[in-house]
């Protein structure tokens, strides 16, 4: 008997896309007119979901060691071409580490809240490691998202303000962030946009997610999710290099 809602995977397929319009986005159409804003918009749906899912899979996974090797040896496999596909001039620089560097963080405070038992320890390995995040994508807000959702973790009620709450600390970092190239008013409505990828995500898992995986393919599925993001950024480099 199939299971209603929607499953795990087809939210992280559904992500992956958000994802790929950001990115075409960022990489491609000039800021500021409505289909460039409404692609990076639809794009933010993607980190929230994937800090969700990372404290989700956390639980079930039945090795955490190497669900953390696979966050770092695709961390590692995905630098280049992340630095390849966001070059802004030339053909390669650095731009910072990618967002699987960032789960990658955001695993190892999941790993310190469950691991360590001295409670100043605790605190202080998180705080490193969220400002270890600075030098990385989506810095400070992935490891709060992470940290909102753990303490959400088993109440409805609890993820529903996590969201919101992250909904609303990326407004408020959006609307800082447009001070200055706005007026007041446009910057209003640009960091409400800002908000409507995470407050998707909050609809979308809160209410139409069964709490499955898929029954078919879930191997395949896995592995495409590692796969598609260096595969995808690779490709938007060499596209981005090729045109004039």
């Amino acid at each position: 008997m199939q299971t209603k809602g929607l499953n795990r995977d087809v939210i992280k397929y559904a992500a992956m896309f958000t994802m790929l319009l950001n990115h075409i986005s960022t990489i491609f159409m000039e800021p500021g007119h409505f289909w460039s804003e409404l692609f990076l918009d639809i794009g933010y749906f993607t980190a929230v979901t994937m800090c969700y899912f990372l404290m989700e899979g956390y639980q079930y996974t039945h090795s955490k060691g190497r669900y953390a090797l696979r966050l770092a040896l695709f961390a590692l496999i995905s630098e280049i071409p992340y630095c390849l596909a966001f070059t802004e001039k030339g053909v390669l620089e650095f731009c910072g580490f990618n967002m699987l560097f960032t789960l990658l963080i955001c695993f190892g405070i999941l790993f310190t809240l469950d691991k360590v038992q001295n409670k100043p320890l605790k605190i202080l390995i998180v705080v490193g490691l969220t400002i270890l995040s600075l030098f990385s994508d989506w810095a400070l807000l992935a490891p709060v998202f992470t940290l909102l959702f753990v303490w959400a973790r088993g109440s409805k009620e609890k993820t529903k303000a996590a969201f919101a709450f992250s909904a609303l600390l990326f407004g408020v970092m959006s609307f800082a962030g447009g001070i200055g190239r706005f007026s007041i008013g446009l910057n209003l409505v640009y960091a409400i946009g800002c908000m409507a990828g995470i407050v998707l995500a909050g609809i979308v898992i809160v209410y139409f997610y069964n709490g499955k995986r898929a029954e078919k393919g879930r191997k395949f599925s896995k592995w495409f999710f590692y796969f598609f993001y260096p595969v995808h950024l690779l490709i938007l480099g060499i596209i981005r290099i090729a045109i004039p």
